[in-house]
């Protein structure tokens, strides 16, 4: 894995809770029960793709500049995306994309519950 960083990255988030869902495969990133981040392993128990929401027009974006970004693996293609984790995209951007997912993902809760995990 090229990213050996992205669990304690995304773990690090203000309210973010970690688990593994075992059917999928998935270690999976949660802020207020919503998903904001997957790490889903191959079919040989490695760990293959960062999926991250993202703005539709963002995705189109990326998939053209990066063929290490897919559309989103078992995920709405429009608003997800995955990242190969051999791949060769830059750490600054994968880095960003993560806090974008983490920030729509947050945004996307009530003002209250937002206040909760932000602690303000």
């Amino acid at each position: 894995m090229n990213y050996p960083w992205i669990f304690e990255e995304l773990a690090q988030k203000p309210g973010a809770v970690r688990d593994f869902k075992e059917e999928w495969q998935w270690t999976r990133f949660q802020v207020g029960g919503k998903l904001f981040g997957a790490i889903c392993k191959d079919g040989a128990g490695n760990d293959a793709l960062l999926t991250l929401k993202l703005p539709p027009e963002e995705n189109c974006f990326l998939r053209e500049q990066y063929e290490d970004i897919l559309p989103g693996y078992y995920c709405n293609k429009e608003h997800w995306s995955s990242i190969r984790l051999e791949g060769s995209v830059p750490d600054h951007l994968v880095r960003e994309l993560m806090e974008t997912s983490y920030r729509l993902v947050l945004a996307g809760l009530s003002k209250k519950k937002q206040r909760e995990i932000l602690g303000e």
